[in-house]
C-alpha cells in the first residue's frame, strides 16, 4: 500500500486519541486553572469512569447504544459527585496547600485505585459499542490525466471511531459555551483571577471548588466512556492517561484551555502516526521529550501566561 493511504489511517487514528486526550487533559487544566491544585488522581477517576461505565451496559443488558447512553449520562455523574465530596471532605479540610494536597490526592488515587480491583476484580472487561460498521477510506489517485477515487484494499476505520472524534468536539465545544456565556462560568473565571476578592464579594468559594473539582472529573469520566468500547475497562487504565494529561496540560500552559486543546491534537496525532509507522514507545519518548523541550525554551507552555 502507499504511504499516502497508511498516512490518512494513522492520523485518524491518532485525532481518535487525540479527542480523548483532550476531555482527559482539559479536566485537569480546569482543576489547576482555578483552583491551583494538582490532582494526581485524575487518571483514577477516569478508570472509574471506564468502570462504571462496563456496570451501567452490563445491568441493563439490553441493546449496546441503550447501555452506552445511560453509562454517558451516568458515569460523569457519578464521578463527577464523588470528586466533589472528595473535595469537601478532603481538599479544603487541609485548605489546599500545594505538598499536602498532592499527597492527600495519591492517597484517593490508591483509595479509588484498590477499592476498584476489590470490587471489580483484576479482569479487563469489555463494552459492545453502541455501533460499529467498518467505513472505507477513499484515497485520491492520478491516473489517465484526472484525478479519481479508489479505495485502498483493508483500508477502513469504524463509525464508532468517527463518532468518538465527533462528540469529543461538541463536549468542548459545551464545556467552552460554559464557561463563557453562562453565570456559573463567569462565577468560576472570578474565583480563578482572585479567589479572595470573589469571596468578598460574597462568591461561596468553597462550593466553586467542589464544582470545579467534580467537573475536571467529569471530564475525565466522559472521555473513559467514549474510549472503553475501544479499550477494555481495568483498574490500571489510569496510569497512561495521567501521564499523558500532564504532558498535554504541560505543553499547551498550565491552565489555558485552548491551549490545552491545541497540545492534545499535537500529541494524539504525533502518537498515532509515530505508532503506525515505527512503534508506541517511540511515541511516549517524543511526548516526553517535547515536554523538555518546552520547559527549556518555554517554561510557560505555548499559550500559558508567565508568572509575575
Amino acid at each position: 500500500m502507499d504511504f499516502g493511504p497508511h498516512l490518512m489511517l494513522a492520523i485518524l487514528e491518532g485525532a481518535v486519541t487525540a479527542a480523548i486526550l483532550a476531555l482527559t487533559a482539559m479536566g485537569l487544566s480546569v482543576v489547576f486553572g482555578v483552583m491551583r491544585v494538582v490532582n494526581v488522581a485524575h487518571g483514577e477517576f477516569y478508570m472509574l469512569g471506564a468502570v462504571i461505565a462496563w456496570f451501567v451496559a452490563t445491568t441493563l443488558g439490553a441493546h449496546p447504544a441503550l447501555g452506552f447512553v445511560a453509562a454517558l449520562i451516568l458515569a460523569p455523574l457519578l464521578v463527577g459527585g464523588l470528586a466533589a465530596v472528595a473535595d469537601m471532605l478532603i481538599l479544603q479540610r487541609i485548605g489546599y496547600d500545594p505538598e499536602r494536597t498532592i499527597v492527600a490526592t495519591i492517597g484517593m488515587l490508591y483509595i479509588i485505585q484498590q477499592g476498584t480491583l476489590m470490587t471489580f476484580g483484576p479482569d479487563a472487561r469489555p463494552v459492545a459499542p453502541p455501533f460499529n460498521s467498518r467505513i472505507p477510506l477513499p484515497w485520491l489517485e492520478w491516473a489517465e490525466g484526472k484525478l479519481s477515487f479508489y479505495y485502498p484494499w483493508g483500508l477502513s476505520i469504524t463509525s464508532y471511531k468517527l463518532f468518538v472524534i465527533a462528540a469529543a468536539a461538541l463536549i468542548l465545544i459545551a464545556l467552552w459555551l460554559f464557561m463563557t456565556r453562562t453565570r456559573a462560568g463567569l462565577v468560576m473565571r472570578a474565583t480563578q483571577q482572585d479567589s479572595a476578592m470573589a469571596q468578598a464579594f460574597g462568591i461561596p468559594v468553597g462550593r466553586v471548588y467542589a464544582l470545579v473539582f467534580g467537573l475536571g472529573a467529569a471530564l475525565a469520566a466522559m472521555g473513559a466512556v467514549l474510549v472503553v468500547p475501544i479499550q477494555q475497562a481495568h483498574y490500571l487504565m489510569g496510569h497512561d492517561p495521567l501521564l499523558l494529561s500532564f504532558i498535554v496540560v504541560i505543553i499547551g500552559g498550565l491552565g489555558s484551555l485552548p491551549g490545552t486543546v491545541i497540545a492534545a491534537v499535537l500529541i494524539g496525532v504525533s502518537d498515532g502516526v509515530i505508532s503506525v509507522f515505527f512503534s508506541p514507545t517511540l511515541a511516549k519518548i517524543t511526548a516526553t521529550l517535547a515536554v523538555a523541550m518546552v520547559l527549556v525554551f518555554r517554561p510557560q507552555g505555548l499559550l500559558g501566561k508567565k508568572a509575575h
